[in-house]
């Protein structure tokens, strides 16, 4: 996922309702369902904050002055888009939604 995927996703950025049949559809078990959109959200939310440590390290600045604090626009704008974008939660559900998600039960496969 890189911020062009960020930036098209459609996933809501506030809390909506999704239909309980609609999400356990595809595992016929909501817990599974539920597990495995968590662990997607994981996923996720580790390559964002990869991301976001990489784009902020750009702007680091090493001194050993405590009192030098330099505001930096470009970091402060790069944090912003980070923190209006949808949540990993809730990337994850979009994804399991539309099936983008890959799952498998191993022990039903055996």
């Amino acid at each position: 996922m890189n911020m062009n995927d960020l930036k098209n996703s459609k996933a809501p950025v506030s809390t909506v309702t999704i239909n309980k049949n609609e999400f356990d559809k595809p595992t016929g078990n909501i817990y599974e369902a539920i597990s495995i959109t968590a662990k997607r959200a994981v996923q996720i939310n580790s390559e964002i904050k990869k991301e976001l440590l990489e784009k902020l390290e750009e702007f680091a600045t090493y001194s050993d002055s405590l009192e030098e604090v330099f505001e930096n626009k470009e970091q402060i704008e790069v944090s912003k888009f980070y923190e209006k974008l949808p949540k990993p939660h809730a990337l994850a559900v979009e994804e399991w939604l539309n099936d983008k998600i890959y799952h498998r039960n191993t022990e039903k496969d055996q």
